[in-house]
């Protein structure tokens, strides 16, 4: 027999009420974030990852923080390799908005959130990757879906390319990416950061990386993503010329210089603990015993 027809569950006046009831309570108890959405550069089709991703816009949205006690997730950890910061969080995001403040801006991702993406947290300043998008929650109120629920976890910095227009962003990458420094001879005009310069070796390949800052005052070019043009492997040259992007057009001259020397940094890896642990084990075994770990001689 068929539901009584004199009563509803639910009509679209009374869902648009509901709607805009949940956008005013996310837009009093709700915290500005940033969306970023991933845009994948080469992606494993045999792991499905995408290590090289891109994060090349920011969308500024509101959004509720269901955690109230603190991060979920595994909390501060104390590990052979350091101490790992493993919060987790919940964020509630109106559909509605996610879709004009989002959605048209990028079409690769006009449906939904999607795993892989990231939010940051300007309250804490931290960077949260969404996990799983949990859209029927709560369930089917007024037979609607206003919200998406995103679970997040602590996101961890791989060397990916963020390029928002956020300062605070985009200074993970310019802090955090691995580095080549090159030492020029002289430059021609100043390198400015963000710039893509090049440089072509012997062999006919052409490298090209992107300006994170450069000294003027020692002629030291801090690059990030380096590349090459054949999708190989290869290292910038000494004694061979860089250029800077041609922009005569727009009324600046080309800057290039002679590269003299070239130093490489991990700051992917600045924070682990490795040696620290390493040297802090001494205080507590002897290995000029015979047997450290039994009873002393």
């Amino acid at each position: 027999m068929a539901t009584n027809p004199f009563f509803t569950q639910g009509t679209r006046n009374e869902q648009l009420l509901y709607e805009d009831i949940v956008l005013e309570a996310l837009k009093i108890y709700g915290q500005d974030v940033y969306y970023l959405p991933r845009t994948l550069i080469n992606e494993n089709k045999i792991l499905a990852e995408d290590i090289p991703s891109q994060f090349g816009s920011a969308h500024k949205i509101e959004m509720y923080i269901e955690n109230t006690e603190g991060f979920d997730g595994e909390g501060d950890l104390f590990t052979k390799f350091g101490v790992e910061i493993r919060d987790a969080a919940t964020f509630i995001v109106s559909r509605r908005r996610w879709t004009s403040a989002v959605g048209r801006h990028d079409n690769l991702s006009n449906v939904r959130p999607f795993e892989g993406d990231l939010i940051y947290l300007p309250l804490t300043n931290k960077l949260f990757e969404i996990m799983h998008v949990e859209h029927e929650q709560p369930f089917y109120q007024l037979k609607d879906l206003p919200v998406f629920k995103l679970r997040c976890e602590l996101f961890a910095y791989n060397d990916e390319d963020l390029d928002t227009g956020i300062t605070d962003i985009d200074n993970i990458e310019r802090d955090y990416a691995y580095r080549y420094s090159l030492t020029l001879d002289s430059a021609s005009q100043g390198f400015e950061q963000g710039d893509i310069v090049t440089q072509t070796l012997a062999s006919g390949v052409t490298m090209s990386g992107e300006v994170a800052a450069f000294s003027d005052s020692d002629n030291i070019l801090h690059l990030v993503h380096i590349g090459a043009d054949d999708g190989k492997y290869h290292e910038f040259a000494t004694s061979r010329l860089l250029y800077g992007p041609d922009e005569t057009e727009f009324g600046r001259a080309q800057s290039f210089a002679l590269v003299t020397a070239i130093t490489e940094t991990n700051n992917i890896s600045a924070n682990e603990q490795n040696d620290e642990f390493d040297r802090a084990d001494l205080d507590f075994l002897d290995f000029s015993e015979s047997n450290p770990f039994g009873e002393p001689d």
